[in-house]
């Protein structure tokens, strides 16, 4: 039997069979789209009938794909790509600021920013269906770069040529510091400080463990073995890692029982320090260690006009915060 007199395979078969050779792993694939573990292998074998090919060798340890299927998977990926496009493409004639917009968060700006993102679409854009992920940055930039994701809010810069970023403002970081500690309540702190600190930071994964360590190497400190990758989550620098945490809240509640100090973004702070009287904050010289927020789409989104219109109305917004609001070219 020909190809062209066989049943045309579906998006959702599709979809599966792109799950499963990313995942090489029915369970995690079948979790990564929601649907059930039978209901994806049956996408899959459907998918096979209809192609007349074997995609994947099931053994009973792991899953692999056969060579048709190592060569039709990059094909799938390709068709659900462009699939998105068209998709994107007739989302973007309709009115603006309608339909669904899809906008990954990282968790260190969520809880600060979300509260005007939320008041402003619901304000300006009522027909806008605002949908919010928080995710830790990499897992955002693949589902933007996938198609699963629209916008990002984020921390900058990626350095993805594919990637276009809007930014919006730059914030400092403000030392946190235990009740009594020598450094807190003191103005124009030099960076060099921070080698004298039992520094605590976020686990692995987050952008702003990363910017806390990137502050300290360009004042000429270290921790051992630290990186962008390292295993340290804080303290003296050599000195063994004891305690790390998963969100800011946490952070600064290891700071409060006496356990270190740390760095909050200028837009963290009222809200975190305001959950424990046992806190102080120290500010740094000029200039003071910064972050940059910025919107993120993909490049030639067709969109883009209203995403860049967004990040306008956005940065008015955001003008009662403690920040330094960017221009659309900064």
């Amino acid at each position: 039997m020909t190809v062209s007199k066989r049943r045309l395979p579906s998006l959702a078969q599709l979809r599966a069979f792109a799950a499963v050779a990313e995942h090489l792993h029915f369970r995690d694939a079948a979790a990564a789209l929601g649907i059930s573990q039978p209901a994806l292998s049956g996408a899959v074998c459907a998918l096979e009938e209809s192609l007349g090919v074997t995609l994947v060798e099931r053994t009973t340890r792991k899953v692999l794909l056969s060579p048709a299927g190592e060569r039709l998977a990059v094909r799938a990926v390709a068709v659900l790509a462009e699939v998105g496009a068209l998709l994107e493409e007739a989302e973007a004639v309709r009115a603006p600021f309608t339909g669904a917009l899809r906008l990954g968060v990282i968790p260190t700006v969520a809880p600060y920013l979300l509260p005007t993102v939320l008041r402003l679409a619901h304000d300006r854009y009522p027909d806008l269906d605002l949908q919010v992920h928080e995710e830790q940055t990499a897992r955002l930039v693949e589902g933007l770069t996938a198609g699963r994701l629209d916008l990002l809010l984020l921390a900058v810069p990626l350095g993805m040529p594919a990637v276009r970023e809007l930014p919006l403002f730059d914030e400092d970081f403000v030392l946190v510091t235990p009740l009594g500690h020598p450094l807190g309540g003191r103005e124009e702190l030099p960076r060099e400080v921070l080698g004298e600190l039992n520094l605590l930071l976020l686990d692995e994964g987050h952008c702003l463990r990363d910017q806390a360590l990137d502050i300290c190497r360009e004042a000429g400190l270290g921790f051992k073995g630290a990186g962008r990758s390292g295993a340290p989550g804080g303290g003296r620098a050599g000195a063994p890692v004891t305690t790390t945490a998963a969100g800011l809240s946490t952070l600064v509640q290891l700071v409060a029982g006496g356990l270190g100090c740390t760095l909050l973004p200028r837009t963290a702070l009222k809200l975190e320090t305001a959950r424990s009287s046992r806190l102080l904050t120290g500010y740094f010289a000029a200039p003071a260690p910064t972050r940059r927020i910025a919107l993120a789409m993909r490049a030639g989104a067709a969109r883009g006009g209203e995403y860049e219109e967004l990040a306008a109305a956005l940065r008015e917004a955001l003008r009662p915060l403690p920040v330094r609001l960017l221009g659309a070219g900064a």
